[in-house]
């Protein structure tokens, strides 16, 4: 399972121009799921979200994580992320899962950030979103279960 984080001073995601989520301080995730990913994955993914010191201290070093902020957790269903760019000019997605796996694990992380975390706002699985956001920073990072 694949992560790509940003510390965002605020996010939101749209679908036919209705918000779906929002969020103030905290991360925007994008996660994306390989064909190989099991639950196991994402809870060891939810982990290092949580828990990933990204957000400053009071001496502006990057020592605080998204729990000890309390911030938010915006999490969109992002399958691009699986993509294979090595080769040629178009992308290959051999590596993500189908569509109805990635579902499953994909709504499976949120009951485990929900159970985990008191502010998630999600995306809808599969929908066309439009996000925006706010990069503090910017800080930018690739997790891998």
């Amino acid at each position: 399972m694949l992560g790509l984080i940003q510390r965002v001073s605020k996010a939101s995601v749209s679908i036919e121009g209705l918000i779906t989520g929002q969020i103030d301080l905290g991360i925007l995730l994008f996660l994306g799921v390989q064909k190989s990913d099991s639950k196991a994955d994402a809870e060891k993914l939810l982990q290092k979200v949580l828990n990933y010191r990204i957000f400053p201290d009071a001496e502006a070093k990057m020592n605080l994580s998204l729990s000890d902020v309390g911030g938010g957790l915006l999490v969109i269903s992002q399958f691009t992320l699986a993509a294979d760019t090595n080769k040629g000019l178009r992308p290959s997605f051999s590596a993500a899962a189908k569509p109805e796996h990635a579902e499953i694990l994909y709504n499976y992380f949120i009951e485990c950030a929900v159970a985990n975390h008191p502010i998630i706002q999600s995306g809808i699985f599969g929908a066309n979103m439009q996000v925006s956001l706010c990069n503090d920073g910017p800080v930018t990072f690739i997790l891998n279960s």
